[in-house]
């Protein structure tokens, strides 16, 4: 008897058991359900983690969703039947597609298949009627078409944003950046659509620096790009080629590029400055392609002194650009933002330099830039820097007619008269290599740097002395080629012993290397040159000279390397 109360309690619990088997037979979706809620961990199933549940319910969110395109349809019916005026459809249309949007993110928290199916009905409607009420039944003009693409992106970003929906926001700016392209290509508008991308392109800025980044920002870039593209290639061709597309003024054709370059580098500048983060690739590039599309629309539809102004505008970046990345970038954490903002100062300097600085000034002013870069990279240890100043002065090589002026003294026929410019890149060459093996590390990118700046220095100083031996010359005979090539031998020979002198003096291994280079340039000078314009006794001379420098060269350079009273402590960095 008294195990007679324990035996109805088993056979109680064996009967509830038993009518919960039969509920889950008769209604399999609700026990799923139970269950998902009890054992959360057990409940993905073997196609992708959608539970039993989720795929129930898809289909009468389906179902939903066709019921809207179908009320869709008939709208599109009532529009060609005439029975109501045509802009009354169409608000009607727009406020249908608007509600399936507002419907889609007042989902429940957590339920993304109706958020998405929801967004993606209100995307269906909203697209293939606005074409044709805009192309096909000359019911909306193309702003005001371009307005209701941006309300339909600005509502979808407030409501997604308003409860973290990411589906939702996704759509709307997917939908809208691709019909905003599409409808400006198709019905030959391009301005109205291109504000519209535009303004997207500036709530998607905004939304990454409030913490709200996602990845449809990139989207509806890549549409801005493309669709500003398009208007710089179509109105910079023939008026004759594009006689559907209005006229347009010098304002509306420069405006969007600039503007474009303007919210691409704000926000680069903004999220690195303020919000401390590091820049990405794809706002690099960005930023980069932005400000090529703003030079074009400058270049191409500016007036006649937009060269001017652009430079101007570039030197000025670049100011701006340096003192940033002085001033801000100088941690560990931020080198990849000092290795942009740097690189685009620099090649913003070159730019305006070339544009807006008249000839005979390009030359003093880069040369001083790279004085400048090469002091602060060896001051900072910004080995990036120092390669600016490298750039800068070869730059000003160029421009200056020194490299030229070298070759023709080195192996030219007629060597010409160094001006006054040569001589101020040669100074500014001379103390760049001061500069650089006076600061900065000892690794290979360190001595690389400091190799080419002294053969820039000695090359030009070498050039120096060619003439000053050939205007001796020219005091008693007339020099003729059999004269320069002997002298050219003479004085690059000194010129290898003197820099393995030098580099036994001083420790400098760049000299000694540059020494040695110059005698396998000798080697083939002699062969170009002297065997072919020399006379017998000025080829024997040169040779002579030549023999005499491979043996002396080895031993100078030998002396630092045996400590001998020659070497010095290497400079210390």
């Amino acid at each position: 008897m008294e195990d007679l109360p324990d035996g109805l309690n088993r056979l109680a619990t064996r009967l509830e058991a038993l009518e919960q088997r039969v509920y889950a037979l008769e209604h399999p979706a609700e026990a799923m359900v139970a269950f998902a809620a009890q054992e959360p961990g057990k409940t993905a199933a073997s196609d992708g983690g959608l539970s039993a549940s989720t795929t129930v319910g898809a289909f009468p969110l389906l179902g939903k969703a066709m019921l809207g395109i179908a009320g869709a349809y008939l709208l599109r019916a009532v529009a060609e039947s005439n029975v109501l005026p045509s802009a009354v459809v169409a608000a009607v249309a727009i406020a249908y597609a608007l509600a399936w949007l507002v419907l889609a993110s007042r989902a429940k928290s957590g339920d993304w298949l109706s958020g998405t199916i929801y967004a993606c009905t209100s995307a269906l409607i909203l697209a293939p009627m606005l074409w044709e009420l805009m192309l096909r039944f000359n019911v909306l003009t193309a702003p005001v078409a371009a307005a209701v693409v941006a309300g339909f992106a600005v509502a979808g970003s407030l409501l997604a944003w308003k409860r973290d929906l990411a589906a939702v926001l996704w759509v709307a700016n997917l939908t809208a950046s691709s019909l905003a392209l599409a409808l400006a290509i198709a019905s030959h508008q391009m301005v109205p659509f291109i504000c519209v991308l535009l303004a997207m392109a500036l709530i998607g800025e905004y939304g990454a620096l409030r913490g709200r980044a996602s990845g449809v920002r990139v989207m509806v870039l890549l549409a801005a790009d493309v669709a500003i593209w398009a208007l710089i290639f179509i109105y910079s061709s023939a008026e004759s080629t594009r006689p559907s597309y209005p006229q347009l003024g010098t304002a509306m054709l420069i405006a969007p590029g600039i503007i474009l370059f303007l919210i691409a580098g704000v926000g680069a500048v903004l999220k690195t400055v303020a919000a401390r983060k590091q820049i990405t690739v794809f706002d690099t590039v960005q930023t980069m392609g932005a400000f090529l599309l703003a030079a074009c629309s400058l270049i191409y539809f500016g007036p006649s002194a937009s060269a001017v102004i652009f430079g101007a505008t570039c030197m000025g970046l670049a100011f701006a650009g340096y003192a940033l990345t002085l001033m801000r970038f100088n941690g560990v954490e931020d080198r990849r933002n000092f290795l942009v903002f740097a690189s685009w100062s620099g090649a913003l300097m070159l730019a305006g330099s070339m544009m807006c600085l008249p000839v005979k000034a390009e030359s003093p002013w880069l040369g001083t830039w790279a004085v400048a870069a090469s002091w602060t990279g060896a001051r900072m240890l910004r080995l990036h820097l120092e390669l600016h100043g490298l750039i800068f002065l070869l730059a000003a090589a160029g421009v200056s007619g020194l490299l030229n002026w070298m070759m023709s003294e080195m192996v030219g026929t007629s060597p010409g008269t160094a001006e006054l410019v040569m001589y101020l890149v040669i100074f500014c060459a001379i103390a760049c290599y001061v500069i650089a093996v006076r600061g900065g590390s000892e690794g290979w990118q360190q001595q690389a740097l400091a190799i080419v700046f002294a053969a820039v220095a000695t090359g030009a100083v070498t050039a120096l002395l060619v003439q000053g031996l050939t205007a001796l010359v020219a005091l008693r005979v007339i020099p003729g080629a059999h004269h320069l090539a002997f002298i050219r031998t003479l004085t690059i020979c000194t010129a290898a012993i003197g820099l393995a002198f030098g580099g036994a003096r001083w420790g400098r291994a760049e000299l000694t290397k540059i020494g040695y280079g110059t005698l396998a340039l000798l080697a083939v000078k002699l062969v170009v040159e002297d065997l072919r314009h020399g006379q017998l006794a000025f080829i024997a001379a040169s040779i002579f000279i030549f023999a005499i420098t491979l043996i002396v060269v080895p031993r100078v350079a030998r002396l630092g390397q045996r400590g001998g009273r020659f070497r010095m402590r290497p400079v210390t960095r």
